[in-house]
């Protein structure tokens, strides 16, 4: 009951939070205009990760001690927000971006929020030593990035980050992480929130202020879940619930390396530009990669309870499935036309 009660407050703060963040943003004009490169059709107030924020921080300090582990999360979290903010309001360089972003990760870091070791799925655990700090500031950024990456048509985002912390909560269980169980839950309430004003046609967008900081809060919360445990199978949880965006990462870097761009370059090979460019309207699109995520997730939660061999068997099949389905509907074609941009078409 306590996991639903958290759930319903983060939700309702959310929808009473994401209608006032609307009307601050066009005060001080964060606003996405249409453009050759966006789907959006229509002037669009951004920064509504800011309702999420608000949303998922004022009940954590209510339902959760103050305890290292989540001051710094609130902290970390607090700075990948003004990070985001300072990017919708300025378009921030790459460089200044990534940097900002290793920044939020160390100060996790700090206050002890780490990956300390892999288990070993043959026994044992591997101790990750002095390249903790590396390990876990690679994951924290990837992790960021791809939620800001796949952040591309209405309510995408915010709809599989939903669905893979509600997978990651239910891991969290199956272990007794209580901690890394109500952060889960906090933050599927905040976006399913913010979520009825974001689906199509969107009333107002995340920005790089809540596609970052969800991806913060993500990686939060798996590093003080599914990877804290000593379970060897629970390192594939967080792989598979966040496979959709994960995997859409790698193709684009794949795909650039292949057609000798830059890896920060522009395309429009994502999987959710790729969907509308078989036929799919948005909203077909959205709900196409809510399902498969819907699938990924419930897959996540079955193998927590295999056998290390027989998760793995399973893992690289679904793996090998998704790669198959993507090269299906041209995720690797070279022929994707590209265009001279600095930052990725990633529409907040």
């Amino acid at each position: 009951m306590l996991y639903l009660a958290a759930f319903l407050i983060s939700l309702i703060f959310s929808l009473i939070f994401t209608p006032i963040i609307k009307k601050i943003s066009l005060k001080f004009n964060l606003i996405d205009h249409p453009g050759d490169r966006k789907i959006n059709t229509e002037s669009t107030p951004t920064a509504g990760g800011t309702a999420i924020y608000l949303a998922f921080v004022l009940p954590t300090l209510f339902f959760l001690p103050f305890n290292s582990t989540i001051k710094g999360i609130i902290i970390g979290g607090s700075f990948i927000l003004f990070l985001g903010l300072l990017d919708d309001k300025f378009e921030l360089s790459a460089p200044v971006k990534f940097g900002g972003q290793i920044m939020g990760a160390l100060i996790l870091i700090y206050y002890g929020v780490k990956i300390s070791f892999i288990t070993n799925p043959f026994g044992g655990f591997i101790f990750l030593g002095i390249y903790a700090v590396p390990f876990t500031v690679f994951w924290i950024v990837s992790v960021i990035n791809t939620i800001n990456l796949i952040d591309g048509l209405d309510g995408l985002a915010a709809g599989v980050s939903i669905i893979a912390v509600l997978t990651l909560f239910a891991v969290a269980l199956q272990e007794n992480q209580t901690a890394a169980a109500m952060l889960a839950v906090l933050l599927a309430g905040s976006c399913l929130g913010f979520l009825k004003y974001n689906f199509n046609p969107a009333e107002i967008f995340m920005g790089d202020t809540g596609s970052m900081f969800i991806g913060y809060i993500i990686a939060a919360v798996s590093i003080t879940g599914a990877l804290k445990s000593a379970a060897a199978v629970t390192i594939f949880v967080p792989m598979l619930a966040l496979a959709v965006p994960i995997l859409d990462t790698a193709f684009a870097i794949l795909r650039r390396v292949v057609n000798d761009r830059p890896i920060g370059e522009a395309d429009r090979g994502h999987i959710h530009h790729r969907l509308l460019a078989v036929g799919l309207n948005q909203k077909q699109a959205v709900l196409s990669i809510y399902i498969i995520s819907f699938i990924l997730g419930i897959i996540a939660f079955l193998i927590n309870g295999f056998k290390v061999a027989h998760a793995l068997i399973v893992f690289m099949a679904v793996i090998l499935l998704v790669v198959y389905g993507a090269k299906k509907i041209g995720i690797f074609s070279v022929k994707i036309p590209y265009e001279k941009q600095s930052v990725e078409d990633s529409r907040p």
